[in-house]
């Protein structure tokens, strides 16, 4: 055995199926994950469209917020106002939109009109097939629709 050299096949077949068992051990993990953030996803965006309804009953002057932020809390010592109505969560608001979240980035787009009559929210994934697999859009009717390929062009309705 002194001029043995590399591995024996029965020690490449043993660590073959040892990153197999690991491969199909950690597969359904990822999809749990994904599957958990997608929920994730779809909650939020029916709290940020609940909270765009309550904003435009607030300030009908101003109609829907045309951005995330201003759903969120006003700066410490200030009362709400149009530009921080302190209706949403403080983890789904972020000073600057995309908002991140649980592997989301959420946004308000496609606003229209003054005061604003319509709007979409979005939720896409940070990373595609990883954080989440389809892409979310809700619109001021409340019908959530998903786009499969995990980007805006929403078309499938889902509730």
């Amino acid at each position: 055995m002194q001029g043995r050299r590399g591995f024996s096949w029965i020690e490449l077949l043993v660590v073959i199926l040892l990153l197999l068992v690991l491969a199909l051990l950690f597969t359904p993990i990822v999809d749990r994950r994904i599957y958990a953030n997608e929920s994730s996803a779809v909650a939020a965006v029916h709290n940020i469209q609940s909270a765009q309804l309550k904003y435009a009953q607030t300030y009908p002057a101003i109609g829907f917020a045309d951005n995330v932020a201003k759903l969120g809390a006003p700066p410490p010592g200030t009362q709400p106002n149009s530009n921080h109505a302190n209706l949403l969560d403080p983890a789904l608001a972020c000073p600057n939109q995309p908002c991140a979240r649980s592997g989301y980035l959420f946004a308000i787009d496609q606003t229209s009109g003054t005061p604003v009559t319509s709007f979409r929210i979005t939720a896409v994934p940070v990373v595609p097939g990883k954080t989440g697999g389809r892409g979310f859009c809700v619109t001021g009717l409340g019908i959530i629709s998903t786009d499969p390929a995990g980007g805006k062009a929403c078309s499938v309705p889902i509730r």
